[in-house]
C-alpha cells in the first residue's frame, strides 16, 4: 500500500487530524476486521470534530466572556431564582438570535446575570454565532476614544457586524449625552438585524429615568425591548452563598 504519498497528501490538504487518525488505524490490529466505509467514517468524524472544536475555540476568543466557562447546562433554576427552566431551554437553541430578538437579564447584584448572560452567549458560539461581549462602561469609553481618532464609523460597522453582543452592566453609570446617541447608534445598526443581550440591576421600568433624555430613551428602549426575551433573577446573592460555603 503506498501509505507515505497519501499521508503526504493529506498533509498537504490540511487533514491534520485525519492523517493522524489513519496512522493510529495502521497501528490497531482489531480494525482490520471493520469495514473500509466504517473506518472511512472514523476518519472523518476525527476530521470534523477536530475542526469544530477548532472553531468553537476561535469563537470564544473573539467573543472575550467575561466568565469564559459558563454553560447553559451549568445555570441553576430553582424556583426561587425566578429562572424557568423551559424558558432556559428554549433560548438554548438559540431560535432567539436567527429571528433577531433580544435578551434581557435584570435582577440585584451578585444573583448571576452576568453568569446567565455569558452562558447564552457560549451556547450561541457553540452553534456556530458570532458574539461579542462588553461592559457598557468599557464599551462607552471605546467609543468615545473612537470619536476622538477617527474609529468611530469603523467600530460601529464591526459592532453591527456581531450575531450577539452582550452588553453587561447598564445602567451603573450616569450617562452624558455623548453616551446616550452612542448606545442609540449601536442599537440601531443591530434592530432587527442581529440580537442582543443585555444585563442591569436597574429594573425595566426604571430605564427612561436612568437615560433621562426622553426622546432618547424612547428610542433606545424601543429598539432593546421590543420583542426581548425578559429575565428577571430572584433570590440572594450567590456571591455571598458561596463565601459561605469556604
Amino acid at each position: 500500500m503506498l501509505n507515505e504519498p497519501t499521508m503526504t497528501k493529506l498533509n498537504e490538504m490540511k487533514l491534520f487530524t485525519m492523517a493522524s487518525a489513519w496512522a493510529e488505524q495502521q497501528q490497531t490490529s482489531d480494525l482490520a476486521k471493520v469495514s473500509f466505509d466504517e473506518r472511512f467514517g472514523l476518519l472523518v468524524d476525527a476530521e470534523y470534530i477536530a475542526r469544530e472544536n477548532r472553531r468553537l475555540a476561535r469563537l470564544l476568543r473573539e467573543a472575550k466572556l467575561r466568565i469564559s466557562n459558563a454553560c447553559v447546562e451549568d445555570v441553576d433554576t430553582p424556583a426561587r431564582r425566578g429562572l424557568d427552566k423551559s424558558v432556559l431551554r428554549q433560548l438554548a437553541t438559540c431560535k432567539w438570535v436567527h429571528d433577531h430578538r433580544n435578551v434581557i437579564v435584570t435582577g440585584a447584584t451578585g444573583v448571576g446575570k452576568t453568569y446567565v448572560a455569558c452562558a447564552l452567549a457560549q451556547q450561541c458560539c457553540r452553534k456556530g454565532l458570532r458574539v461579542l461581549y462588553r461592559r457598557v462602561p468599557r464599551l462607552l469609553d471605546e467609543l468615545a476614544l473612537a470619536r476622538a481618532d477617527g474609529t468611530y464609523p469603523r467600530l460601529l460597522t464591526k459592532l453591527s457586524r456581531y450575531d450577539v453582543l452582550v452588553l453587561d452592566d447598564w445602567g451603573l453609570a450616569k450617562l452624558t449625552d455623548a453616551a446616550r446617541h452612542d448606545i442609540l447608534e449601536v442599537l440601531e445598526d443591530r434592530y432587527d438585524l442581529r440580537s442582543t443581550i443585555v444585563t442591569s440591576q436597574l429594573p425595566v421600568k426604571h430605564w427612561h429615568e436612568y437615560i433621562e433624555d426622553p426622546t432618547l430613551a424612547d428610542a433606545i428602549c424601543d429598539r432593546v425591548l421590543h420583542r426581548a426575551h425578559k429575565l428577571k433573577l430572584c433570590g440572594p446573592s450567590r456571591r455571598k452563598e458561596k463565601a459561605g460555603e469556604n
